[in-house]
Formats: structure tokens, C-alpha cells, sequence
């Protein structure tokens, strides 16, 4: 895989438990070279006009341009 192809992905799941789902879902479908799941953090935003702060663990999932797409679908389907 050359660097060019390399994608480094970003998302966060509510849980541990979910975000240790997705990860094998990931890497069970070969969507994933790896995913890495981060410890959890608090994220502050705003929702419905209000600030909201929430806690969530952070995935890094390592995959390619050619496979983006459905790891994208598989994303908005977990």
C-alpha cells in the first residue's frame, strides 16, 4: 500500500463497548489495516442550540482511498 492510498480515519463511538464492536466489525469486513481505540475523552459542542458536552471513545482506523466508501456505509450503519 503506498503512502498516496493511505487514509487515516477519525470517529468516535459513545462507548468502549461499541467502539470495540465497530473496530472488529472494521477489521472483520477488511474495510481496516488496524484501528485504534483511543482512551475516553469529553467533546463540548453545540446541538439544537445548546452546548452540550458528552463523553466518547476515539477511533484512528488506517485503510485506503479504494475501500473509503464502504467503511463510510459500514460507519453510518453500526
Amino acid at each position: 500500500m503506498s503512502t498516496a492510498e493511505t487514509l487515516l480515519v477519525l470517529t468516535n463511538l459513545p462507548d468502549a463497548d461499541s467502539a470495540g464492536r465497530v473496530a472488529r466489525l472494521l477489521i472483520d469486513r477488511r474495510l481496516a489495516a488496524c484501528v485504534n481505540i483511543l482512551s475516553p475523552c469529553t467533546s463540548v459542542y453545540r446541538w439544537n442550540a445548546a452546548i452540550e458536552t458528552a463523553a466518547e471513545v476515539p477511533l484512528l482506523i488506517k485503510t485506503t482511498r479504494a475501500r473509503y466508501a464502504e467503511l463510510e456505509a459500514a460507519l453510518a450503519e453500526a
